[in-house]
C-alpha cells in the first residue's frame, strides 16, 4: 500500500564549525542529523511536533537509513533541507531528504529513513488518522484541525 502522495517541507540549516573536520568538510554522520530536522519540521509546520506524538502515545523510530553523498558541505554554507513523507503501510513511513546548498543549488546528498509507528509499550500500531490524512493525501491537511 504505497501511496504516490506526500507531505513536503523546506527546512534551513548553516553549517557550524563543530559540524566539520579537520579539512573543512561536514562529518557524513551530521547529514542524518539535518534528515531529522527537516523531519521534525514538516510535522511541525502540520501540526503535529513529536511532542505531541509522544503525548498521544506513539513514537516512530527509525527502523532504515540511507544516505548517499554528491559533494561536499562545508563551514557556514546554508543548506536547504527538502523533505517528503509517505506512507508505506498502516505502520510505517518514509521520508526521503535531498540535502542542497543553496548558493549554487547544488545537491550535497540525498537519502531517507523508514520509521515504524509503536504505541507507549513499544509494540508496532497503525498510525492514528490524522498522521495517515498527512501522509496518503493529495493536499495534506493542517492536523491541528484534525
Amino acid at each position: 500500500m504505497t501511496s504516490s502522495r506526500a507531505a513536503s517541507s523546506i527546512s534551513t540549516v548553516r553549517v557550524r564549525y563543530a559540524e566539520t573536520d579537520t579539512m573543512g568538510v561536514v562529518y557524513y554522520a551530521n547529514y542524518f542529523v539535518w534528515f531529522e530536522v527537516g523531519r521534525t519540521d514538516l510535522l511541525r509546520q502540520a501540526g503535529w511536533s513529536y511532542r505531541d506524538m509522544e503525548r498521544d502515545g506513539f513514537s516512530l523510530p527509525v527502523i532504515a537509513a540511507h544516505c548517499e553523498y554528491r559533494q561536499p558541505a562545508r563551514y557556514d554554507d546554508e543548506i536547504e533541507v527538502r523533505t517528503k513523507g509517505t506512507l508505506v503501510s498502516p505502520v510505517r513511513l518514509r521520508f526521503d531528504y535531498e540535502l542542497a546548498r543553496q548558493s549554487d543549488s547544488a545537491t550535497l546528498a540525498n537519502g531517507h529513513t523508514v520509521h515504524a509507528s509503536l504505541d507507549r509499550a513499544g509494540r508496532p500500531c497503525r498510525l492514528p488518522e490524522r498522521a495517515r490524512a498527512l501522509f496518503d493525501a493529495p493536499n495534506p491537511p493542517d492536523l491541528r484541525n484534525l
